[in-house]
């Protein structure tokens, strides 16, 4: 694929997340694809899954709104520094804990990378600032 395509690609998967839109995002994911996050336990492999990781983020912050602040683009692959904003109005899934809702509002960030082969996501690594992110919902002892 060229940069181009790779960077079109990528706004996809972005404006997929900006706009809740879990099919969407999951139909960027290959037929074989790794996705994981530092938050859970196991890499996910399946569409279906990915859909509840999505929706699950959804539901805790059902107002998020996401967007790229920073990117480096191969021709086959992404790297991706992000800010999302939403108020944490519904309960956190974190692991096998449910938090629930704070109703105070947060500004996070994190990092992906994504590999691309043949116009398809082919690994997605997740690395959202879960500790800011725990902080400002009055959630982590100090901070």
């Amino acid at each position: 694929m060229s940069r181009a395509e790779v960077e079109e690609l990528d706004d996809r998967g972005m404006a997929a997340w900006d706009q809740h839109d879990t099919a969407g995002f999951a139909g960027l994911l290959a037929d074989n694809f790794t996705f994981s996050d530092v938050m859970t336990a196991e890499p996910f492999h399946t569409r279906d899954q990915v859909q509840s990781y999505m929706d699950a983020w959804f539901s805790a912050f059902p107002d998020m709104h996401v967007r790229t602040t920073s990117r480096v683009v191969s021709d086959d692959e992404v790297a991706a520094e992000l800010e999302f904003t939403g108020t944490n109005t519904g309960p956190l899934r974190m692991g096998d804990r449910e938090i629930p809702a704070t109703g105070k509002s947060v500004v996070g960030t994190g990092t992906y990378f994504a590999s691309i082969r043949d116009g398809k996501i082919v690994s997605f690594r997740a690395h959202p600032d879960v500790a800011s992110m725990m902080g400002q919902l009055g959630l982590m002892p100090g901070m």
